[in-house]
């Protein structure tokens, strides 16, 4: 995802501006920022402090021109201790407080939460920060690098909805695979100071990396398949079985306009398929959720995987899956072949590829799902970033299906 904006693709911001005490004040005139993705805060910041000599926070987005998030003309709320004398006219806003928007989208949202790193640090023994450095902001995560002496520290804070991933990190960097996972320095209320990791996110990956990606959560899931009690009481939502069956019909009865035959024959059927997968043998385990090759950083020697609020309980072909996305045919059957051979190692007598079969084409309709639920805890502008995903996810099930 990450990378410079193209012509085509270009973003065109324009800042609404609050005070600290969230009176709307006017408006920014329209700037380009570097990247295209409309949750980059980074590129905006600096923009906003190099044209008007202004030190911003983005706290939420207000409109868009485009209906994919990237590009086009994109207008945000942001807050300003220090306005400029001269700003255009302030836009009719409804600023009320709505229930699912994060705290950190308020005005003093994020005062707060870098207040909470900084008593966090304290805390901990570690040096305060200096300089905090917005880097991204939307309805999934708010992220800042924290400048300290002994180095930087990355804030991350998270919607309720992911609110279970601190607990996970704390659990995991406890155990046998400690190093594959973040270093949690605090957590609490969805907000997680996460140690600086070095290397690169591994956007774009060829198959050895991606097969070194699957080797390390393979080590870790064969851990927490023994752990399946605390990591849902921990919070880590429950996909197994009847629970992903409701998953999923759920999404299909609320969009018959996107569904055919052959979606709601594939969900009628999930219970006898599911069956059929839990027959191949492999336990259920913890599943990251999103396992693409920009979720894990470092190098070819020694890779960390990142972002675990979408993990799930649920099986692990759903991880290999993910994996093996968008990747050359040949590449594809090389790693889903290793994975194989991995489960068939640790788990003797089952059957990994034959749940990988049984289980593709349920990847889309769990997608859909997911975004689904997304879109239920979000607030109405925010809906942008993912109202085109579950039509989409659910044209793939329809695929699927016919296949």
């Amino acid at each position: 995802m990450q990378g410079l904006a193209s012509a085509d693709v270009s973003r065109t911001v324009t800042l609404v501006l609050v005070d600290a005490d969230g009176v709307v004040r006017g408006t920014l005139p329209p700037f380009e920022a570097r990247m295209p993705y409309w949750q980059e805060a980074s590129d905006v910041v600096a923009a906003a402090k190099e044209s008007f000599g202004l030190d911003v926070t983005v706290l939420r987005l207000l409109s868009h021109e485009r209906p994919a998030p990237r590009g086009g003309a994109v207008t945000y709320l942001a807050e300003a201790a220090v306005l400029p004398a001269e700003l255009g006219p302030a836009p009719e806003l409804d600023l009320s407080p709505h229930p699912r928007r994060a705290a950190y989208a308020e005005p003093g949202g994020p005062a707060e939460t870098l207040r909470w790193a900084a008593s966090a640090l304290a805390e901990a023994g570690r040096p305060a920060h200096t300089v905090a450095h917005q880097q991204r902001t939307w309805n999934l995560s708010a992220i800042w690098r924290l400048d300290t002496p002994a180095g930087p520290v990355w804030l991350k804070q998270v919607p309720v909805f992911f609110a279970h991933e601190a607990a996970v990190l704390r659990h995991l960097g406890r155990g046998p695979h400690a190093s594959l996972v973040p270093s949690l320095i605090a957590g609490a209320h969805g907000r997680m100071l996460l140690d600086h990791l070095p290397g690169d996110d591994l956007y774009g990956a060829g198959p050895d990396v991606r097969d070194a990606i699957a080797g390390d959560l393979h080590a870790i899931q064969l851990t927490a398949a023994t752990e399946l009690d605390t990591l849902r009481a921990l919070g880590v939502p429950d996909r197994r079985g009847s629970a992903l069956v409701r998953f999923c019909a759920d999404v299909v009865a609320a969009h018959p306009e996107h569904t055919d035959d052959g979606v709601r024959a594939l969900v009628d059927g999930l219970p006898a398929r599911l069956a059929e997968v839990a027959a191949c043998g492999l336990p259920d385990t913890l599943v990251h959720g999103d396992l693409h090759p920009g979720n894990a950083r470092g190098d070819a020697q020694r890779r960390v995987i990142l972002d675990w609020g979408d993990c799930v309980l649920g099986h692990p072909a759903f991880d290999i899956l993910r994996l093996t996305e968008q990747v050359p045919a040949d590449d594809e059957r090389l790693l889903l072949d290793a994975w194989v051979r991995r489960w068939r190692a640790a788990v003797p007598g089952s059957d990994p590829a034959r749940a990988v079969e049984l289980l593709r084409p349920v990847v889309a309709l769990r997608n859909a799902a997911a975004y689904a639920g997304f879109l239920a805890a979000i607030e109405p502008t925010e809906h942008p970033y993912h109202a085109d995903d579950v039509p989409f996810w659910l044209a793939q099930a329809a695929e699927a299906a016919r296949a």
